[in-house]
């Protein structure tokens, strides 16, 4: 059968990847990396860049749920699950030696249980709330609960945890409280000889933003989004990181329209003058953003051409009037470049009115992944 080429594709470049990656190593040292590749990798695909910081001597993994974990078992290093278990979780987690998480007494005794029968030690880390207020064992119960769950047979007390839900605002006292909140807490446990090889609280955020949240004590921080080169549209960024993304299609038609012409559903954009048009071969459903509709442009031949009407599940319109050498089967930048014109995910975040997490795990299925430069 012939092969036919994706109209669609997304070009992610591991080379940039362990680029970043060693930046982010380098700038948080002795600090550990835990490299978060929860949701695929956030859509970007988990294997191709696990492989690829695993060869950059990555040994640490984070993930939401066990489906998650299983795939990386495989990789050297442990793989560790950031968020919850449910019971019926526990007993394969435990056999494959996956690093749980510890949401309060009744998970810790569960895993305990679950270890003591298979004859093994359950890797956990403790998720203390200091503020997130999503999972993780309160503060005000942290010392009472780590204290008893210290104690149950079969547990490996490796690490503790927190998270920020606010560290991308250099001015947050909410983050300064947590760390300071959590700083005490470890002090209350290392007094009755409770400690821990693994203490970590900064994300990509407090990175940036926060340098006390991966000195001591603490060990280890979490990163995902900044290994792809990606910033939360606020904070400051300290990292000097490269983008490793670029959301490529084609140009399939060439239109010359008459001025009065309407473009696209509900005719958002009527045309002023006869204006030359181009119609690309991606829409909402590989990820391009609604909120580009009449704002957003896109690069062929390394020229912006803006972004005509409201944008459709599989085309997009968009102007030739700056473009007479168009042809159709032109390669079309939506998402990346190089130089002043690139298109940055942040500013599609902006334009949304989200996050930058949210415009990285939105590409659709029918957009293939190209890995480059391994």
């Amino acid at each position: 059968m012939t092969t036919i080429p994706r109209r669609v594709w997304l070009e992610i470049d591991l080379g940039r990847l362990i680029s970043n990656y060693r930046k982010i190593r380098e700038a948080v040292a002795p600090a550990e990396v835990l490299a978060v590749l929860k949701a695929n990798a956030y859509g970007l695909g988990v294997l191709p860049i696990a492989c690829a910081l695993s060869d950059a001597g990555v040994t640490q993994f984070g993930v939401a749920e066990p489906y998650e974990a299983i795939q990386l078992l495989p990789l050297k290093g442990t793989v560790q699950i950031l968020s919850s278990i449910l019971p019926e979780e526990i007993a394969p987690m435990v056999e494959s030696d996956v690093v749980l998480p510890v949401t309060d007494l009744e998970s810790a005794k569960r895993i305990s249980e679950e270890a003591v029968k298979q004859g093994k030690r359950g890797v956990v880390h403790f998720k203390i709330d200091t503020g997130m207020g999503r999972l993780g064992i309160l503060m005000r119960d942290a010392e009472s609960v780590i204290r008893k769950a210290h104690s149950l047979p079969g547990l490996d007390c490796q690490g503790i945890f927190s998270h920020f839900p606010s560290a991308y605002d250099t001015d947050s006292l909410l983050t300064q409280s947590q760390v300071h909140d959590f700083c005490k807490l470890l002090d209350l446990l290392a007094q009755s000889g409770i400690t821990f090889s693994k203490r970590h609280i900064a994300n990509s955020d407090a990175i940036n933003n926060f340098p006390c949240a991966y000195q001591a004590p603490f060990n280890v921080i979490r990163t995902g989004i900044n290994l792809h080169g990606s910033f939360d549209t606020a904070g400051h960024r300290a990292l000097r990181l490269d983008p490793i993304l670029t959301l490529k299609t084609r140009l399939t038609a060439i239109r010359d329209l008459p001025a009065g012409t309407g473009i696209g559903y509900g005719h958002t954009c009527v045309l002023k003058r006869d204006t030359r048009v181009g119609v690309i071969s991606a829409g909402y459903a590989d990820g391009l953003p609604l909120a580009l509709s009449n704002k957003g442009y896109m690069l062929i031949r390394g020229v912006p051409c803006p972004v005509l009407g409201r944008i459709s599940m599989d085309y997009t319109v968009v102007s030739l009037k700056k473009l007479a050498a168009a042809q159709i089967g032109d390669e079309v930048i939506c998402l990346g470049g190089e130089g002043e014109q690139a298109i940055h995910v942040e500013e599609w975040a902006r334009l949304k009115g989200t996050h930058p997490y949210e415009i990285i795990c939105s590409f659709g299925n029918r957009v293939e992944r190209r890995y480059q430069n391994a």
